[in-house]
């Protein structure tokens, strides 16, 4: 069993930078390729980035690439999700999530353990 605790999410303006961690406990974190979905008022639960187990390997939403990097410490079982140029757009609560082996990552039934999530709001 993973607990997973997302942090870093607040109130920011158009154009700035955030940072959010996930921190995991509880399992072998090194053993999970981890992913970081989103939903907004009015949508699904949407995928935006995953990595590897190993972190060599990155995948992002279309309109998170460029803007957005996925990247993962092992060696402190934590998951970070680097936001930039942020957008009123990507106003939502942020989830992170553990993933199964040899299944899309992108696609929320592939994910086993899910954190709390964290509020992010861009005003414009």
């Amino acid at each position: 069993q993973v607990q997973l605790v997302e942090s870093g999410g607040r109130l920011v303006q158009t154009g700035d930078s955030l940072r959010l961690s996930c921190a995991a406990s509880g399992g072998n974190f090194s053993s999970y390729p981890m992913g970081w979905f989103r939903l907004s008022p009015g949508k699904l639960r949407d995928f935006v980035a995953a990595i590897s187990r190993s972190g060599h390997n990155t995948y992002y939403e279309d309109s998170v690439k460029g803007r957005f990097t996925i990247s993962r410490d092992n060696t402190k079982n934590t998951v970070y999700l680097q936001m930039n140029s942020l957008k009123p757009e990507d106003t939502a609560v942020y989830y992170c999530a553990a993933a199964r082996l040899g299944v899309s990552m992108y696609y929320e039934s592939s994910y086993s353990y899910w954190g709390q999530g964290t509020q992010v709001t861009v005003s414009s």
